[in-house]
């Protein structure tokens, strides 16, 4: 799907599918972290199962407004307890499939939120 924001100004999902996120154009094949304030990480995860405390204590370090996860091809949602870094620091998050993780990333970034999406990628 071929997805287009308003406003450039930062890093914009330009387009997901099966097996690949791009990124103002460049296609991604793995999971990544990306801000609307220009950080565009690999995140160390392939699969859900792969995910741990660590992988969300590293994104309060970027200290968004809110991170939006992106638990892969259906909605999964991660222990509270690996939330405990985001919510000393008062940061929201919010858990949807990575498809509808990458449309609202846009539409918060093009209104200059602070906001980071954390995607899964999984491999086949």
């Amino acid at each position: 799907m071929k997805l287009h924001a308003e406003k450039l100004d930062g890093l914009i999902i330009s387009g997901h599918g099966a097996g690949w996120i791009a990124v103002n154009g460049e296609k991604k094949h793995n999971s990544i972290v990306i801000s609307s304030r220009g950080v565009c990480l690999d995140w160390p995860c392939q699969r859900f199962d792969d995910l741990s405390a660590a992988n969300f204590a590293h994104l309060a370090a970027l200290r968004p407004e809110l991170v939006i996860f992106g638990s892969g091809a259906s909605l999964r949602f991660v222990p509270p307890q690996w939330l405990q870094g985001l919510m000393e620091h008062r940061i929201g998050l919010e858990t949807m499939d990575t498809a509808a993780a990458c449309r609202t990333y846009n539409i918060l970034a093009a209104e200059g939120r602070h906001v980071v999406a954390a995607l899964l990628l999984e491999s086949a």
